[in-house]
């Protein structure tokens, strides 16, 4: 049959199909001289359909707008590649936060195939070997950057800061303990 009758029959675009052509992904597609796509019968059935998501990650409220303009960039590379974006996902966390909901949501869904992102800190600061390993899909990273020196400071300040945060944090409930038992005492 030829690609856009594929194409239909599997709900997507002719745009999509003739990418997936290009990057192999149709087994025993082939293109006639006259440069017709042809797609054996028995590939309806054996096509995977991806499910891809769009991940963007800023590290506080302050940074809202950069996460808006961070999910756009993402989400036009998705398009640019030919993959359909099935959803974006936006979170204002600390890329050393361990409980972030919506990237837990990401990484326990079995469907989803592609998780795309624009810098890979912007999905873990730390561990993201463990995360790739785990991960049920393939992890798109756009610009992956070799770590030099100053990445390097930068993830050691970003680890000195959220341990004081979290060591600050300890001291203050200490601190509100201690006074609600005075008060209690008191009473």
């Amino acid at each position: 049959m030829k690609l856009s009758n594929w194409a239909k029959k599997q709900g997507i675009c002719y745009r999509t199909a003739w990418n997936l052509f290009k990057n192999d992904k149709i087994d025993n597609a082939y293109q006639l001289k006259s440069g017709t796509i042809i797609v054996p019968n028995e590939e309806i059935k054996t096509y995977k359909k991806e499910y891809v998501v769009v991940y963007a990650r800023v590290s506080s409220t302050e940074n809202k707008p950069n996460l808006e303009s961070q999910a756009d960039r993402v989400a036009r590379f998705c398009n640019a590649k030919g993959w359909i974006v099935n959803e974006i996902v936006k979170e204002c966390a600390s890329g050393l936060n361990d409980k972030r909901p919506k990237l837990q949501k990401i990484l326990e869904d079995k469907k989803i195939t592609k998780l795309v992102v624009e810098h890979k800190d912007r999905l873990t600061r730390f561990g993201f070997e463990y995360i790739k390993m785990l991960f049920n899909g393939e992890i798109v990273i756009i610009n992956e950057e070799k770590e030099d020196e100053q990445d390097l400071m930068q993830d050691f300040v970003s680890l000195v800061t959220s341990f004081c945060a979290r060591l600050y944090g300890r001291r203050r409930s200490k601190r509100k303990t201690e006074q609600l038992i005075k008060e209690l005492k008191n009473d």
